[in-house]
């Protein structure tokens, strides 16, 4: 030790000191310029992540109008009486310690009473979980009381909803008392002070100015939790309130088109996870609003003819296939379904039958406004001419079955006129044995009443019937008889379809052509060229065409089953049906109108379904549905017809 001079720069150990002092330094410099320069971005992120939240704020949906810029569905405010829990904290606290003493006050006075406790056991302790949830709780329910005294609701907490809010949604207010009326929230912000925890929240909920009319067709909104996977996938934890998603009718199949776009804001949380302060908005922006081909005049024209009967009430614009009424009873208020469906509601509904939508959810056998299809296949197969006359005598004989005309006594002689007018059965049994069932049901098929219309609704149904051989052979596995042909001229038997199915048809009849695409949006004039239906000819002769349109005015006439449908001075089309039909275990009539006007020159085309509701209903096309048809009709006249 003695021969190195530790002043001396040469002495080994701080030599050696040194280069790992200076080495352990550049190390040292080195990792924090990659910490500063290279590697900064990822920890900046990992600090984001830790310290900053979203917040996603939902965007109103558009309005929806009727042809005439009538508001259809529109949004109302939502007021919600909240509560910000990170406001509470103080409150926690105090209620905390209050439940402590209280607590240990409590297991010391039992633990003193207990005459076997052990030496030396200790003072057990509190359970200090339950106790800080219990405090919380306490907190909360105090201010729920305050807005019950308030407004005079009777609100009580769901305990499981705040701890899932607590556990999942910190950021956001917590609701003590949602839906609050415009009286109840009045009350609210003057009786509550500036400084007072509690507050009032905005949202939007749909509202329907029309209540119940055209639901079906409208549709209804649920609230739903966002999807998230939309987001930009930065880490940043997200909370969210409810958002809107379109369930039935037009809200579902424009959901996307209405829903418009969804904000956020962007906190700073503290260590515990609640709001610090806002370091960006971005605001939501309201969805598109869409004219739908609805017009308000002519769909409460429909639902008040109809009334609480069960049925379905259509009207088309023929050219452009807009609808202009869609009615299918019963339906509901779409006002008790927003801003939720509450349990009462939806079984009252459900046990109505109303959800369902009869004019595109449920296929029905036309009865006799099927005949014109027959009329028409037997006209192109040159069954049926101006010379063709039938003898009818009441009945119809088929093998060892006899088939029964709606007149008992018979119609006599009759022509094609006078078959469609009076709805002769025999007439349309004869025809139909005579071209056979592959006519009809190809004819039925040119008029695609096998296939869906593709109307811009939802759960349109695929159970379609248009019956021949090779189906009845594949279906039930037996032959087809002649009796089977009998029945399916005159719209009966194993025949299907939709009443929104024979709108489409008796429209494309007007047009003297076999197909018509349905639309619920209202068509924008500079396209109004483009958008006039132009599909296949049904190729009749003119004098042909001449036959089916005399008898289709004669049916509306003093004359024909459908006179209770006449309009002095104004020339309608149409058929008249009655039909047997099976619901819930019981046998019932369908009552069928078919029809368009004027005329001369075809503008709307309507069409009624009116079902019994049991058998002794006296439900029949004539009386039942013709005298609705004629309002709809006297409505679309007024409106659009008269000078």
């Amino acid at each position: 030790m003695d021969k190195y001079d530790v002043k001396k720069r040469d002495n080994p150990r701080i030599l050696l000191f040194f280069w790992i002092s200076l080495i352990a330094t550049v190390i040292l410099l080195l990792g924090l310029a990659r910490q500063q320069l290279i590697v900064k971005d990822t920890y900046a992120d990992m600090e984001r992540r830790q310290t900053e939240r979203r917040i996603l704020l939902p965007a109103p949906r558009g309005d929806i109008y009727d042809r005439n810029s009538n508001l259809l569905v529109g949004n109302r405010p939502q007021y919600s009486a909240t509560v910000i829990l990170d406001d509470l904290r103080p409150e926690f606290r105090k209620e905390y310690s209050k439940l402590i003493k209280e607590a240990r006050a409590q297991i010391k006075q039992r633990f003193e009473a207990k005459e076997d406790k052990a030496p030396h056991e200790s003072l057990p302790l509190p359970d200090y979980s339950q106790l800080s949830w219990e405090a919380r709780i306490n907190v909360i329910q105090r201010y729920l009381d305050v807005i019950n005294s308030v407004t005079h609701r009777n609100d009580t907490l769901n305990v499981s909803k705040i701890i899932r809010h607590y556990n999942e949604q910190l950021l956001l207010p917590l609701p003590l008392a949602e839906d609050l009326n415009v009286y109840e929230y009045a009350q609210l912000i003057e009786a509550i002070p500036v400084q007072s925890p509690i507050a009032v929240h905005t949202n939007t909920a749909r509202h329907y100015p029309y209540k119940s009319l055209a639901a079906h067709t409208l549709g209804y909104v649920q609230n739903v939790n966002p999807d998230l996977s939309k987001l930009t996938n930065d880490g940043i934890k997200n909370f969210t309130f409810k958002t809107k998603l379109g369930k039935t009718g037009i809200e579902k199949t424009f959901d996307d088109y209405l829903a418009g776009t969804d904000g956020f804001e962007i906190w700073r949380v503290d260590p515990l996870g609640f709001q610090n302060k806002r370091l960006e908005l971005k605001p939501p922006k309201q969805g598109n609003s869409l004219i739908t081909s609805l017009d308000v005049d002519l769909q409460i024209a429909a639902e008040t003819a109809l009334g609480n009967r069960i049925g379905v009430v259509l009207a088309m614009d023929i050219e452009t296939g807009e609808m202009l009424s869609l009615a299918s009873n019963p339906s509901y208020n779409l006002n008790d379904l927003s801003p939720f469906i509450p349990q009462a509601t939806f079984d009252k509904i459900n046990d109505a039958g109303a959800w369902l939508n009869r004019a595109v959810q449920l296929s029905y056998p036309p009865g006799s406004a099927f005949k014109l299809i027959t009329a028409i296949a037997g006209l192109r197969e040159g069954a049926i001419d101006a010379s063709t006359k039938i003898n009818c005598m009441g009945a119809y004989r088929v093998g060892n079955r006899i088939f029964h005309c709606n007149n008992r006594s018979g119609h006599g002689p009759v022509d094609i006129e006078t078959a469609i007018a009076k709805s002769c059965n025999v007439f349309f049994y004869e025809v139909g044995l005579e071209i056979g069932i592959q006519k009809i049901s190809e004819e039925a098929k040119r008029f695609q009443l096998d296939q869906k219309t593709g109307i811009e609704l939802p759960f349109e149904t695929s159970r379609l019937v248009v019956p021949d051989k090779a189906w009845k052979k594949k279906k039930m596995g037996e032959s087809w008889w002649p009796g089977d042909t009998a029945n399916t001229a005159i719209g009966q038997g194993f025949l299907l379809v939709t009443p929104l199915q024979m709108l489409t048809t008796i429209a494309s009849i007007a047009r003297d052509e076999t197909r018509t695409d349905p639309t619920l949006k209202a068509i924008v004039k500079d396209q109004q060229n483009s958008q006039i239906q132009k599909h296949s000819p049904i190729n009749l002769t003119s004098e042909q065409r001449t036959l089916l349109d005399q008898g289709m005015r004669a049916c509306v006439s003093p004359i024909g089953t459908g006179k209770l449908a006449q309009i002095k001075d104004f020339n309608i089309s149409g058929k008249t049906g009655t039909a047997d039909f099976r619901a819930h275990g019981s046998d019932v009539n369908l009552a069928w109108f078919v029809g368009y006007a004027p005329s001369e020159d075809p503008k709307v085309a309507v069409v009624v379904m009116v079902q019994g509701k049991k058998k002794s209903d006296p439900y029949y096309g004539g009386s039942t549905a013709g005298p609705v048809a004629k309002d709809i009709f006297l409505t679309y006249k007024r409106k659009y017809l008269t000078p």
